[in-house]
């Protein structure tokens, strides 16, 4: 598997590291990176995380640009001026800085959500508020969809 796949639930330990869950490191040790970049979400109260993948969408977005454009510098100081590269230890741990940790809204607990070439990092009681706003939108997405496609039974009809 080389995709960020399922949510893990991690505690921070006494000195502030979290462990990356085993299959999201497998991932990442796959992708050759060398440590986890991470930076606050443009969305979401969370981090955008993962290795030379999500560094290569980053750059893909920049370069839609023209060099030395407004918008072309505005996502480069969002994406890149905000970005940390942290260090996996042996146990397969990081330390999030203050200023992550503070834009998520982390303490004590941090989920892990795949979202296939990344993962997001969110403090645990706002990924539940932002699973069940998701949710909710897609099963409204499925029925306006549903409702443009011709179902096999009108054809037969």
């Amino acid at each position: 598997m080389d995709r960020f796949v399922s949510t893990y639930t991690m505690r921070l330990d006494a000195k502030g590291r979290v462990s990356i869950p085993a299959p999201f490191r497998a991932v990442l040790t796959r992708d050759g990176a060398e440590g986890l970049y991470c930076h606050p979400s443009l969305a979401e109260p969370a981090l955008d995380a993962g290795g030379n993948r999500l560094l290569g969408e980053i750059e893909a977005l920049i370069e839609r640009y023209p060099p030395y454009s407004e918008e072309r510098e505005e996502l480069a100081a969002a994406l890149y001026g905000t970005s940390e590269t942290l260090r996996i230890d042996t146990e397969g741990r990081v330390v999030l800085s203050e200023t992550l940790k503070a834009h998520a809204g982390i303490t004590d607990q941090v989920a892990f959500v795949g979202l296939g070439h990344k993962f997001r990092i969110w403090e645990p009681e706002r990924l539940k508020l932002h699973l069940t706003e998701a949710t909710r939108r897609v099963r409204e997405l499925r029925k306006a969809i549903g409702s443009r496609t011709e179902s096999p039974r009108s054809k037969t009809e």
